[in-house]
């Protein structure tokens, strides 16, 4: 589970990097965007970047966490109930010996 998380980790700092180190340029780019952040940061120019991305990766980071968590425990509960209904059915076959 903990190299799941890592791996987890690890892309997400990647794509943040990534879409940091390839900022689009306005010629270029035919419709302009807005971006609204919402950390209150004063800092300007390359600190102020790494810092919003540093943010948005340590958002993204929780979000896959939980949707993960969540997945992983719903597959754990679905396999122990289907596990309950094997034992049901097994139990309701077996024939005990009879009491002397």
């Amino acid at each position: 589970m903990k190299s799941l998380g890592n791996g987890i980790l690890a892309g997400a700092l990647l794509c943040a990097m990534t879409a940091w180190a390839l900022p689009q340029d306005a010629s270029t780019s035919q419709s302009t965007t807005t971006t609204t952040t919402t950390t209150t940061s004063d800092d300007t120019g390359i600190k102020g970047d790494v810092k919003d991305a540093g943010h948005a990766t340590k958002r993204a980071t929780k979000k896959t966490y939980h949707k993960s968590k969540r997945t992983v425990k719903r597959g754990v509960h679905k396999a122990a109930h289907k596990t309950s209904q094997g034992a049901n059915k097994v139990e309701d076959k077996t024939e005990t010996a009879p009491q002397r």
